[in-house]
């Protein structure tokens, strides 16, 4: 299995000892079952998994007719999968848990017996869709596994030391030597084109093969599709719809999501069930628009203002360039090496959005256009709320420009400091570039994206 960051919180809610169970959820294939079985192996003596999508029927009858005697029922299964469960030392998965309902409704009494834990997984869409019926239990902890970020990206890729490299660099804000940046950048090129959904990267790693990664995502993206329409029910045309436009509205210099692209003369009311949806099954990362920053950012949110990313930068990629039956390796070295002249942009502001999404800070952006006024005409592509050293550690909403070419300009940075004076902390650019401070102004390898 790969290290995963999700592996560290698991461990901090194996150490409230039974208080609650924990349910890992999150898109399709993003290695939820997997972190679920070496977390059972890892950190328990003995464990249970029951895999809900393939259980035999004996085993659900053991659920609906021995709930009222928790003894009885762990006699039972225990039987039936002829082990033995150690008392306080064993962790039951309920593997696809969305799949058997019941089994999620039964948590409440399993963690008050209290003689083992529990833990769930589940995709989210078939999750939403399979709990009318069921009391939600309230002693459930939740934990979002999303793709893999780049810094999971480079401990797949046995590059612990250039990890912890990359991190005091950020953190004394001091650049890494040459060789080390462009060992750094090369990696990120990688992960742009890899993504880090792990069956695809388990394939680049092992084969050290686009290509073979390329049929991984292909796997993926229709299987996404396949589920929109399967689970979408009155909105799947129109997420069908929508997810097919990403690439295209991305590709865009301005990146605000347009609806006609949709549908000719399509308004977002009409999309607003598709796009919750989307999001909700984590197949997309919304960014949407603030019209007054502050630290509250949300106070002036502007929910039909909004810009649609893919949830994993390597999907994106494989869709962007997918109009035949498989993407040549020559294309994808020939994008590794900038030497195709496609829009990088595309990639680079999705992949940044990806590392935001996966420190879980909401995504929220900032566009204004007054043709009267120019200097308040600016778009920034990020709005995040950090600590600021300039004011006493306080927080203040900081501007996030993402820039993939060498040459560029900053003058929306400068102009959302002038238009927002104190409130503004310290302005920050993603580049291609080595890292650089000027003043209040940071300036940051697009590879340092994953530690705002």
């Amino acid at each position: 299995m790969f290290e995963r960051k999700a592996y560290g919180k698991l461990l901090e809610w194996k150490a409230g000892r039974g208080e609650s169970a924990i349910l890992i959820e999150g898109a399709r294939r993003t290695g939820k079952s997997t972190l679920a079985e070496a977390f059972a192996s890892n950190e328990y003596a003995t464990s249970l998994i029951i895999n809900f999508e393939t259980a035999e029927y004996e085993v659900k009858d053991i659920f609906l007719h021995y709930r009222s005697d928790i003894g009885e029922f762990f006699k039972y299964l225990q039987a039936y999968y002829g082990t033995s469960l150690a008392e306080r030392n064993t962790l039951v998965v309920f593997d696809e848990v969305q799949q058997f309902p019941i089994a999620r409704s039964f948590i409440k009494q399993l963690v008050a017996d209290g003689r083992y834990d529990f833990m769930e997984t589940g995709s989210l869409i078939s999750i939403k869709k399979n709990v009318k019926d069921i009391i939600i239990p309230s002693e459930e902890d939740k934990l979002n596994l999303g793709p893999m970020d780049f810094e999971e990206f480079l401990w797949a890729c046995s590059n612990p030391q250039l990890v912890e490299l990359i991190r005091e660099s950020f953190e004394l804000l001091k650049p890494l030597p040459e060789a080390l940046h462009r060992r750094a950048e090369k990696y990120w090129r990688e992960y742009l084109l890899v993504g880090g959904m792990p069956q695809s990267v388990q394939a680049y790693i092992s084969h050290n093969d686009f290509g073979r990664a390329d049929k991984e995502k292909r796997r993926i993206l229709d299987l996404y599709r396949e589920d929109i329409m399967k689970f979408g029910r009155d909105d799947a045309s129109r997420a069908t719809a929508i997810y097919n436009a990403v690439p295209g509205q991305l590709a865009k210099h301005e990146k605000k999501f347009t609806f006609s692209a949709a549908r000719a003369g399509a308004r977002y009311r009409e999309y607003a069930g598709a796009f919750f949806w989307l999001e909700d099954a984590c197949m997309v990362n919304i960014c949407r628009n603030v019209t007054d920053p502050g630290v509250g950012l949300d106070l002036t949110l502007e929910e039909n203002n909004i810009k649609c990313y893919m949830g994993d930068t390597g999907l994106l990629a494989t869709q962007a360039f997918g109009d035949s039956e498989k993407t040549n390796n020559e294309l994808y070295r020939s994008i590794l090496f900038d030497k195709l002249g496609v829009n990088e942009g595309m990639l680079v502001e999705n992949a940044v959005a990806q590392q935001l999404r996966a420190n879980d800070r909401k995504l929220r952006f900032y566009s204004a256009r007054n043709d009267a006024k120019r200097e308040d005409t600016m778009e920034i592509d990020f709005l995040i709320v950090r600590e600021y050293e300039n004011a006493g550690l306080k927080s203040r909403v900081c501007p996030v420009e993402v820039k993939s070419n060498k040459n560029y300009g900053v003058k929306s940075l400068d102009k959302f400091k002038t238009k927002f004076g104190k409130r503004v902390g310290t302005r920050f650019v993603l580049h291609p570039r080595p890292m650089k401070v000027e003043g209040d102004r940071v300036y940051l390898p697009l590879y340092m994206a994953h530690l705002l």
